[in-house]
Protein backbone atom coordinates (compact mmCIF):
# COMPACT_ATOMS: atom_id res chain seq x y z
CA UNK A 1 0.00 0.00 0.00
CA UNK A 2 1.31 3.55 -0.79
CA UNK A 3 1.43 5.67 2.32
CA UNK A 4 -0.11 8.37 1.19
CA UNK A 5 -3.16 5.52 0.36
CA UNK A 6 -5.94 5.83 2.34
CA UNK A 7 -7.25 2.09 0.81
CA UNK A 8 -7.52 -0.86 3.12
CA UNK A 9 -7.62 1.52 6.16
CA UNK A 10 -8.95 -0.58 9.14
CA UNK A 11 -12.56 0.23 10.55
CA UNK A 12 -11.02 1.01 13.84
CA UNK A 13 -7.92 3.49 14.26
CA UNK A 14 -6.49 3.84 17.76
CA UNK A 15 -5.29 7.73 17.78
CA UNK A 16 -3.21 6.97 21.14
CA UNK A 17 -1.35 4.10 19.39
CA UNK A 18 1.70 5.58 17.12
CA UNK A 19 1.57 1.98 15.05
CA UNK A 20 -2.12 1.92 14.23
CA UNK A 21 -2.34 5.63 12.87
CA UNK A 22 0.65 4.69 10.91
CA UNK A 23 -0.85 1.43 9.68
CA UNK A 24 -3.71 2.91 8.84
CA UNK A 25 -2.47 5.93 7.27
CA UNK A 26 1.20 6.34 6.35
CA UNK A 27 3.16 9.40 6.32
CA UNK A 28 -0.31 11.23 5.58
CA UNK A 29 -1.51 10.16 9.00
CA UNK A 30 1.87 12.04 10.46
CA UNK A 31 1.28 15.47 8.67
CA UNK A 32 -2.55 15.03 10.01
CA UNK A 33 -1.38 14.46 13.58
CA UNK A 34 1.01 16.44 14.10
CA UNK A 35 -1.08 19.57 12.67
CA UNK A 36 -3.74 18.85 14.83
CA UNK A 37 -1.27 18.21 18.31
CA UNK A 38 0.58 21.67 17.44
CA UNK A 39 -2.25 23.90 15.86
CA UNK A 40 -5.44 22.80 17.32
CA UNK A 41 -6.21 22.58 21.23
CA UNK A 42 -8.03 19.31 20.91
CA UNK A 43 -4.76 17.76 19.73
CA UNK A 44 -2.92 17.76 23.16
CA UNK A 45 -3.27 14.19 23.85
CA UNK A 46 -1.89 12.78 20.11
CA UNK A 47 1.30 10.85 20.31
CA UNK A 48 3.81 13.08 17.99
CA UNK A 49 6.94 12.06 20.27
CA UNK A 50 6.74 8.22 19.99
CA UNK A 51 4.57 8.90 16.40
CA UNK A 52 7.87 10.52 15.04
CA UNK A 53 10.02 7.80 16.41
CA UNK A 54 8.03 5.18 15.38
CA UNK A 55 7.75 6.27 12.09
CA UNK A 56 11.48 6.45 11.79
CA UNK A 57 11.86 2.69 12.88
CA UNK A 58 9.39 1.37 10.33
CA UNK A 59 11.47 3.46 7.50
CA UNK A 60 14.21 1.20 8.16
CA UNK A 61 14.44 -2.02 5.50
CA UNK A 62 13.35 -5.12 6.59
CA UNK A 63 11.33 -4.10 9.30
CA UNK A 64 8.26 -5.67 10.25
CA UNK A 65 5.41 -3.55 11.61
CA UNK A 66 2.22 -2.34 10.57
CA UNK A 67 3.57 -0.34 7.62
CA UNK A 68 6.60 0.43 6.10
CA UNK A 69 7.29 4.06 5.10
CA UNK A 70 10.30 5.74 2.78
CA UNK A 71 12.07 7.86 5.09
CA UNK A 72 11.86 11.49 2.69
CA UNK A 73 7.91 10.96 2.66
CA UNK A 74 8.22 10.82 6.72
CA UNK A 75 10.33 13.79 7.41
CA UNK A 76 8.43 16.16 4.42
CA UNK A 77 5.13 15.09 6.28
CA UNK A 78 6.22 15.43 9.54
CA UNK A 79 7.76 18.51 9.09
CA UNK A 80 4.92 19.76 7.22
CA UNK A 81 2.75 19.10 9.72
CA UNK A 82 4.63 20.52 12.12
CA UNK A 83 4.91 24.05 10.82
CA UNK A 84 1.90 24.36 9.68
CA UNK A 85 0.20 23.31 12.71
CA UNK A 86 1.91 26.13 15.01
CA UNK A 87 1.75 28.56 12.85
CA UNK A 88 -1.97 27.97 12.42
CA UNK A 89 -2.33 27.65 16.41
CA UNK A 90 -0.59 31.10 16.14
CA UNK A 91 -2.99 32.91 13.93
CA UNK A 92 -5.87 31.44 16.15
CA UNK A 93 -4.59 32.59 19.39
CA UNK A 94 -4.49 35.78 17.70
CA UNK A 95 -8.01 36.02 16.95
CA UNK A 96 -9.46 33.83 19.60
CA UNK A 97 -6.75 34.72 22.90
CA UNK A 98 -7.40 33.55 26.08
CA UNK A 99 -11.07 32.76 25.56
CA UNK A 100 -10.24 29.69 23.81
CA UNK A 101 -8.72 28.30 26.72
CA UNK A 102 -11.37 29.87 28.92
CA UNK A 103 -13.90 27.53 27.44
CA UNK A 104 -11.85 23.82 27.81
CA UNK A 105 -12.03 22.26 31.03
CA UNK A 106 -9.34 19.85 30.24
CA UNK A 107 -7.09 20.31 33.71
CA UNK A 108 -3.93 19.20 31.52
CA UNK A 109 -4.45 21.79 28.96
CA UNK A 110 -4.85 24.61 31.52
CA UNK A 111 -1.52 23.40 33.65
CA UNK A 112 -0.07 23.23 29.67
CA UNK A 113 -1.02 27.01 29.16
CA UNK A 114 0.76 27.78 32.75
CA UNK A 115 4.26 26.19 31.67
CA UNK A 116 3.98 27.60 28.51
CA UNK A 117 3.45 31.23 29.60
CA UNK A 118 5.84 30.70 32.03
CA UNK A 119 8.64 29.23 29.66
CA UNK A 120 7.69 32.51 27.85
CA UNK A 121 8.22 34.96 30.47
CA UNK A 122 11.54 32.77 31.91
CA UNK A 123 13.49 32.59 28.15
CA UNK A 124 11.98 34.66 26.05
CA UNK A 125 10.39 34.16 23.07
CA UNK A 126 12.98 32.17 20.85
CA UNK A 127 14.17 29.83 23.27
CA UNK A 128 10.99 29.02 24.67
CA UNK A 129 8.97 28.19 21.27
CA UNK A 130 12.17 26.20 20.67
CA UNK A 131 12.13 24.36 24.00
CA UNK A 132 8.03 24.12 23.78
CA UNK A 133 8.32 21.59 20.77
CA UNK A 134 9.88 19.16 23.20
CA UNK A 135 7.25 19.37 25.51
CA UNK A 136 4.00 17.34 25.49
CA UNK A 137 0.46 19.18 25.72
CA UNK A 138 3.18 22.52 25.80
CA UNK A 139 3.60 22.85 22.02
CA UNK A 140 -0.03 22.20 21.68
CA UNK A 141 -0.97 25.50 24.25
CA UNK A 142 2.25 27.59 23.43
CA UNK A 143 1.27 28.45 19.98
CA UNK A 144 -2.38 29.79 20.48
CA UNK A 145 -1.13 31.16 23.25
CA UNK A 146 2.31 33.04 21.71
CA UNK A 147 -0.63 34.84 19.46
CA UNK A 148 -2.91 35.61 22.42
CA UNK A 149 0.20 37.65 24.19
CA UNK A 150 1.29 39.03 20.77
CA UNK A 151 4.49 37.86 20.01
CA UNK A 152 5.80 39.29 16.99
CA UNK A 153 4.72 37.24 14.10
CA UNK A 154 8.29 36.87 12.55
CA UNK A 155 9.93 36.12 15.46
CA UNK A 156 7.40 33.48 16.18
CA UNK A 157 7.48 32.25 12.82
CA UNK A 158 11.52 32.09 12.59
CA UNK A 159 11.53 29.87 16.02
CA UNK A 160 8.70 28.19 15.87
CA UNK A 161 10.14 26.61 12.05
CA UNK A 162 14.01 26.41 13.75
CA UNK A 163 12.21 24.38 16.72
CA UNK A 164 9.52 22.30 14.35
CA UNK A 165 12.27 20.99 11.98
CA UNK A 166 14.89 20.30 15.20
CA UNK A 167 12.18 18.26 17.09
CA UNK A 168 10.45 16.58 13.89
CA UNK A 169 13.70 15.52 12.07
CA UNK A 170 15.62 14.71 15.44
CA UNK A 171 12.90 11.88 16.42
CA UNK A 172 12.71 10.95 12.84
CA UNK A 173 16.23 10.33 12.36
CA UNK A 174 17.19 8.62 15.72
CA UNK A 175 14.37 5.96 15.35
CA UNK A 176 15.73 5.61 11.63
CA UNK A 177 19.28 5.37 13.09
CA UNK A 178 18.55 2.79 16.47
CA UNK A 179 16.79 0.59 13.70
CA UNK A 180 19.55 0.50 11.33
CA UNK A 181 21.69 -0.53 14.20
CA UNK A 182 19.30 -3.05 15.62
CA UNK A 183 18.94 -6.67 13.89
CA UNK A 184 15.06 -7.28 14.55
CA UNK A 185 14.32 -3.89 16.36
CA UNK A 186 10.59 -4.18 15.55
CA UNK A 187 10.36 -6.98 18.04
CA UNK A 188 11.25 -4.53 20.89
CA UNK A 189 9.00 -1.76 19.26
CA UNK A 190 6.19 -1.92 22.04
CA UNK A 191 8.81 -1.31 24.52
CA UNK A 192 10.86 0.66 22.69
CA UNK A 193 8.12 3.78 22.05
CA UNK A 194 6.57 3.29 25.41
CA UNK A 195 10.08 4.11 26.38
CA UNK A 196 9.87 7.20 23.97
CA UNK A 197 6.97 8.31 25.82
CA UNK A 198 8.39 8.15 29.70
CA UNK A 199 10.81 10.38 28.09
CA UNK A 200 8.88 12.97 26.12
CA UNK A 201 7.13 13.40 29.96
CA UNK A 202 10.12 13.82 31.69
CA UNK A 203 10.59 17.73 30.65
CA UNK A 204 6.81 18.30 31.46
CA UNK A 205 7.46 16.55 34.80
CA UNK A 206 10.18 18.32 35.43
CA UNK A 207 8.73 21.69 34.73
CA UNK A 208 5.51 20.68 37.15
CA UNK A 209 8.75 19.65 40.24
CA UNK A 210 10.14 22.90 39.49
CA UNK A 211 7.18 24.91 39.89
CA UNK A 212 5.62 23.61 42.93
CA UNK A 213 9.14 24.03 44.51
CA UNK A 214 8.77 28.14 43.87
CA UNK A 215 5.25 27.77 45.22
CA UNK A 216 6.15 26.20 48.08
CA UNK A 217 9.73 27.98 48.88
CA UNK A 218 7.36 31.39 48.10
CA UNK A 219 4.52 30.65 50.49
CA UNK A 220 7.67 29.38 53.15
CA UNK A 221 8.24 33.35 52.83
CA UNK A 222 5.33 34.61 53.29
CA UNK A 223 4.52 33.20 56.10
CA UNK A 224 8.29 33.97 57.40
Amino acid sequence: MSVFSLASVPLAVNPLDAGSLLGAFGALGIAVVLFAETGLLVGFFLPGDSLLFTAGLLCVSGTHGPAHLSLPQVLIAAVAGALLGAQAGYWIGRRGGRALLARSRARRLHEGAARAEELLGRYGHARAIVLARFVPVVRTVLNPLAGALNVPARVFTLWQVAGGVLWTAGLVLAGYALGSSVPDVDRYLLPIVALVVVVSLIPLAAELLRSRNRRAAGAEGDHS
